[in-house]
C-alpha cells in the first residue's frame, strides 16, 4: 500500500481552526474531539488517497465523525488539502473557492 506526504494549504487549515473555535464555543472540549477526528481522517488519508469522488476538480472525501468534506488533489507523492468544509456550506460558495484551486 502506497503512503503518502501530506501537506494542508493554508486556508485548510484555516478551515480547521476555525471549525474547531467554533465547536469549542458549543461545549467543553467538543473543539479538541473535533480536531482530533480531522486529524485521524487526515491520517487515513495518507493511505487512500485518490479512491474519492472528484467534484470542481478535486477528490472529496467526507470525514466519519462530523459533517466535513475534505478537499485535496494528489501531485507526485503529495496529498495537497486545499479545503475541509461543513457540507452544509453553499454549493456555489464552494465551487467557487475551490475552481480556483484545482488544477
Amino acid at each position: 500500500m502506497k503512503t503518502y506526504t501530506l501537506h494542508l494549504t493554508d486556508d485548510a487549515q484555516m478551515d480547521i481552526h476555525h471549525s474547531e473555535d467554533f465547536y469549542e464555543t458549543q461545549s467543553p472540549n467538543l473543539g479538541i474531539y473535533f480536531y482530533d477526528s480531522i486529524i485521524s481522517d487526515l491520517d487515513a488519508l495518507k493511505h487512500y488517497a485518490g479512491i474519492h469522488a472528484t467534484y470542481f476538480g478535486l477528490y472529496r472525501m467526507v470525514t466519519k465523525r462530523f459533517p466535513y468534506v475534505i478537499y485535496y488533489d494528489i501531485e507526485d507523492d503529495t496529498v495537497i488539502v486545499h479545503a475541509v468544509l461543513h457540507t452544509r456550506m453553499d454549493i456555489s460558495s464552494i465551487q467557487t473557492r475551490l475552481t480556483t484551486k484545482s488544477k
